[in-house]
């Protein structure tokens, strides 16, 4: 596939005008310019800082994208529960939900595969059974729909705010208000696509929050998401100025030298698709969070 711009106003950065004009990051830019994918006036690109001039032809030949399919993977997971009908699972620090071109294996989606033969199909090849997800160092819980009509119960629980989530989080600063919201659109970073941020022409997002513990540097809060955009707790955390420690991609600090934000969904409440059972789980907080808390409240 071809893609070709003139470049109306100078001065402004190859990487940045494509991350600007398209669908892709920065960094992806920088691969397809390492990889001699993009021209300038009909040469190849050397760099993609390369500042262009009002009146430039940039043309990208985009690769051809490699087709995903999901495999069985033997990769130990932590079940919660399970019946005929769904499952939930306790999802560990540092495993990516599904499959992508970035990440084509060993994934939850693998791992679910591997553990049964009866998973929904309505979110495709690469996400079978996926109801939500959660980022990749993000822990804690998520359903997994095995039948259609289990998916389809569960996703709509979650677009009209009948299933409930909480998670709590370890945010740098000290939050003032004992509780609040946060009301903020959620959109493409126009200055980064990989990443989200509040932007006006965003998608309503609303989180609430409650403190839990003080530790002067640092609060401990528990956070309820009423909208489920992406990295909505970590976009909304940066705003108010209070990013998730760890989260080195939203300014979160990271003096305690963990893997990834010491964000852990810890409470998911549901109606069972098939018994209309009110069902709520929660999950411990894992040892490297706590480990971490433990160190604060010692002083």
């Amino acid at each position: 596939m071809e893609l070709k711009f003139i470049v109306e106003e100078g001065g402004i950065r190859c990487d940045v005008f494509l991350a600007d004009n398209t669908e892709m990051t920065r960094s992806y830019v920088k691969k397809l310019v390492d990889e001699g994918f993009v021209f300038i006036n009909g040469k190849t690109a050397k760099k993609s800082g390369a500042i262009l001039e009002k009146g430039d032809e940039l043309r990208v030949d985009l690769p051809e994208v490699k087709e995903i399919s999901a495999r069985p993977q033997d990769i130990p997971i932590d079940i919660v529960y399970e019946d005929d009908y769904l499952l939930v699972i306790n999802k560990r620090q540092g495993l990516v939900t599904h499959p992508s071109q970035t990440t084509p294996d060993g994934t939850l989606v693998n791992a679910l595969m591997f553990h049964s033969e009866k998973l929904s199909s309505i979110n495709g090849e690469i996400r079978p059974g996926i109801v939500h997800r959660l980022d990749k160092n993000t822990s804690g819980l998520l359903v997994v729909a095995k039948t259609d009509a289990a998916h389809l119960s569960l996703s709509k629980q979650i677009e009209t705010k009948t299933a409930s989530r909480q998670y709590i989080a370890l945010v740098d600063g000290n939050i003032v208000e004992d509780e609040g919201k946060i009301e903020q659109p959620i959109g493409r970073n126009p200055k980064d696509r990989k990443t989200m941020a509040v932007v006006k022409e965003g998608r309503y997002a609303l989180t609430l929050y409650k403190v839990l513990e003080r530790f002067g540097k640092y609060t401990l809060v528990e956070y309820t998401l009423k909208t489920g955009r992406t990295h909505q707790i970590r976009v909304h955390s940066k705003f108010i100025h209070h990013p998730v420690v760890g989260d080195a991609e939203y300014g979160g600090s990271n003096v305690f030298g963990v893997n990834g934000q010491l964000l852990h969904a810890f409470r998911l409440t549901f109606t069972h698709p098939e018994t209309n059972e009110e069902m709520s789980f929660t999950a411990p907080i894992p040892d490297y969070f706590q480990k971490v808390l433990d160190r604060l409240r010692k002083g």
